[in-house]
């Protein structure tokens, strides 16, 4: 089993215990977000850096109805 350290710039993520660590270029999904592995270090034989570009959230704009809102 490795101790797998996942890495998003300089922010730590994750921390797992898995028998399969990803490789460089594979799709992952860690706590909702979707992203790809850039990088993996093998720091000692056991313990595994993987770097993550995670994919950017585009946020939409609600446009909400002000008509139905209680007037004062």
């Amino acid at each position: 089993m490795y101790a797998v350290h996942f890495f998003d710039n300089k922010n730590l993520v994750l921390c797992q215990l898995l028998n399969r660590f990803p490789s460089v270029g594979d799709d992952i999904k860690i706590k909702g977000r979707k992203g790809k592995v850039s990088s993996v270090l093998s720091i000692s034989e056991k313990v595994i850096h993987i770097k993550i570009t995670f994919e950017t959230v585009k946020k939409s704009n609600v446009i909400v109805d002000q008509s139905k809102k209680k007037r004062r």
